[in-house]
């Protein structure tokens, strides 16, 4: 257990409504800016467990209108793997 130290939790379930489709773009813009806080993002890179839920949140930035960003393909499971890297616990 633990992320990337720095990572902030963007659950990809969020990104839709109770109807299970995306929320609408005005929506999503609000949620996104929320997340970065004031950072740019080109500074976003996305990443999960495995690197497939990372694309949803991904998705849903785009029909916000925010450029693409970045996944870190490999996530969480390579980033594990390599001893040299740190892990945060906690929020």
């Amino acid at each position: 257990a633990g992320h990337i130290p720095g990572a902030q939790c963007a659950a990809f379930t969020d990104n839709l409504g109770a109807d299970g489709r995306f929320l609408p773009a005005d929506q999503l813009k609000q949620r996104f800016a929320e997340k970065l806080g004031g950072r740019t993002p080109e500074q976003l890179v996305s990443y999960c467990g495995s690197g497939v839920t990372a694309c949803h949140n991904l998705f849903a930035m785009a029909l916000a209108g925010y450029p693409l960003g970045k996944l870190y393909a490999g996530s969480w499971s390579e980033w594990i793997n390599n001893p040299q890297h740190a892990v945060a616990t906690g929020e």
